[in-house]
């Protein structure tokens, strides 16, 4: 018997242009759409550009690998510094495509403009392109987007085009500028008043045009000297045109509308680009493979950690950035089938379901991956510090054999956050968070902390109410509790909110069926502050007044 040879995947580098998708080239649309992983770099606030340019060419079924960086401009206590943490970042990122590579799967990495013009795929190509088969696509610079914008040429005939960084000093900035007939300067944002003031210096600032992220709907463009400095964002840049153009007794500015919100002159908006795809890519589930990892002793260059994450109540709108970030980063994910079948699929990575009564021994599987080196990721729905995997898997941590396991904690929308917004604001004042499951416990304690955030008037969340095991505990709960509220106190029950089947329905206490509620819900019991009004659209708004009667 003889093992198939697998054939490495392809690297594509695929620029999307400026921002408007209509700008794609032909070819860019074609391989992002047939491409096994598509990759693409963000900030740490999670959104991509380049991601929202390429949406309308991404189709169900594909791998997507965020690159987040882990620093922009800001401070990092990296041992290497800022170049340090951005050069461990590229190697990870570097890894994370080569494992796909090495697979077999083509890999699509989104490049805003053209990928060798200022861009973040060049960092991917220096350290990949020796090993596998690569192709670059070009696409339209933002300098040339820029240019169309305005309506005014780049150059002609003989003339001298030079693109800068706006990132090098003013004094250099200033003597290139005056010797140049037609430049562009890049990366603006907080370089700007030093651009400004270089442009003044070298006599030109008069000639100089300011465009932001052109041919987008947010394009704005503008005489520089006119830019206020505070409102210049990264993606944005300093333009002279042709000086025999400008000189040209024909050549009129371009068509304009003001825009009196901003007091930015800007060109006429383009189409609405693409809605956003949220692509449902089909879960998959590698049972067995937690064995598997564990006798072959695997290990990943560089140290393990665990961070525990915060998947919040349901929809992939309420994940973090940073959680985002953390799950992409995972070489394994471990957690409670249905919370691990939330992720979509990666098959970079081990993916280790289990029951929902185990967690002291899903801790301690999380923990011995990551002491031989693994990169792990145990999910909670929620917020992971909130009756979940946060206190479980520190708690097993005090064993010596992981006390140097790093162990993170990145939160989450927790289920009463979610459940109080879709209701208005019931948790406006003091309030308290309770279980009423006597797994973990015994009811005594929870009837005896039930007995004093009734007494002390809290508006009191109640997880966990009930299951198909446990129907006593919330009768008994909600007999304790009428004894010291009034029967109209408002209820909020709050089911599978942020999932397919949410539904949010206010009730009074008296009112509240203990048959109607089960696992999936949440309970928010007012306090005797708290109303229930009805809004002028004929829906209840809940809230708790932020003062409190003397």
């Amino acid at each position: 018997m003889t093992n198939d040879v697998v054939q490495p995947g392809r690297l594509f580098g695929v620029g999307l242009g400026p921002g408007d998708p209509e700008l794609v080239t032909v070819k860019a649309a074609r391989l992002i759409g047939s491409a096994d992983v598509v990759a693409y770099h963000a900030a740490r606030h999670g959104r991509s550009n380049a991601r929202a340019i390429a949406a309308g060419f991404l189709h169900d079924g594909q791998i997507e690998e965020p690159l987040i960086y882990p620093v922009t401009t800001e401070n990092t206590d990296h041992p290497g510094g800022y170049q340090g943490a951005i050069d461990e970042f590229y190697a990870e990122s570097a890894a994370r495509l080569a494992a796909h590579l090495d697979a077999g799967r083509d890999v699509v990495v989104l490049a805003e403009g053209d990928p060798f013009f200022y861009g973040s795929y060049m960092h991917m190509h220096k350290r990949l392109a020796d090993r596998y088969e690569t192709t670059v696509v070009p696409g339209v610079t933002s300098v040339s987007a820029a240019s169309a914008v305005l309506g005014r040429p780049l150059m002609e005939r003989d003339e001298v085009l030079t693109v800068l960084p706006g990132t090098l000093s003013t004094d250099e900035l200033a003597t290139r500028l005056a010797g140049t007939d037609s430049a562009a300067v890049m990366k603006l944002g907080r370089t700007f008043e030093g651009v400004r003031e270089a442009l003044d210096r070298a006599g030109r600032i008069d000639d100089a045009w300011y465009v932001e992220r052109a041919t987008t709907d947010r394009e704005r463009s503008a005489p520089l000297r006119e830019v206020d400095p505070e409102s210049v964002p990264y993606f944005s840049l300093a333009l002279l045109p042709s000086p025999a153009a400008a000189a040209f007794a024909g050549a009129p500015a371009p068509a304009v509308e003001t825009d009196h919100s901003t007091e930015f002159v800007s060109t006429k908006r383009l189409a609405a680009m693409r809605a956003e795809k949220t692509a449902t890519a089909p879960m998959i589930s590698l049972e067995g493979a937690n064995a598997a990892v564990l006798a072959g002793g695997e290990h990943v260059a560089g140290a393990g950690s665990v961070t525990v994450v915060g998947l919040g109540p349901g929809s992939r709108d309420w994940l973090t950035p940073e959680a985002q970030a953390a799950l992409a980063a995972a070489d394994d994910l471990i957690g409670y089938g249905p919370y691990v079948d939330r992720v979509p699929p990666n098959p970079r990575q081990r993916r280790h379901s289990s029951d929902n009564r185990v967690e002291a021994e899903r801790a301690a599987f999380a923990l011995d991956l990551a002491k031989r080196g693994r990169r792990v990721a145990v999910v909670s729905s929620g917020d992971p510090g909130v009756f979940a995997m946060a206190a479980a898997v520190l708690e097993v941590a005090e064993d010596d054999q992981w006390k140097d396991v790093p162990i993170r904690v990145v939160p989450g929308l927790t289920a009463a956050q979610a459940v109080a917004s879709r209701a208005g604001a019931p948790l406006g004042h003091d309030f308290c968070i309770l279980s009423l499951s006597d797994r973990l416990k015994p009811w005594s304690a929870i009837e005896t902390r039930l007995e004093a955030a009734a007494t002390a008037d809290l508006v009191i969340a109640l997880y966990n109410p009930a299951s198909k095991s446990r129907t006593e505990q919330l009768v008994r709960a909600l007999e304790l509790l009428r004894r010291h509220r009034a029967g109209r106190t408002p209820v909020v029950v709050g089911r599978d909110v942020g999932g397919p089947s949410e539904s949010v329905r206010v009730t009074t206490l008296a009112g509240l069926d203990p048959a109607t509620v089960d696992m999936r819900c949440l309970l928010i019991i007012g306090s005797s502050q708290t109303r229930a009004v009805t809004r002028g659209d004929g829906t209840t708004a809940v809230y708790t007044p932020r003062h409190y009667p003397g």
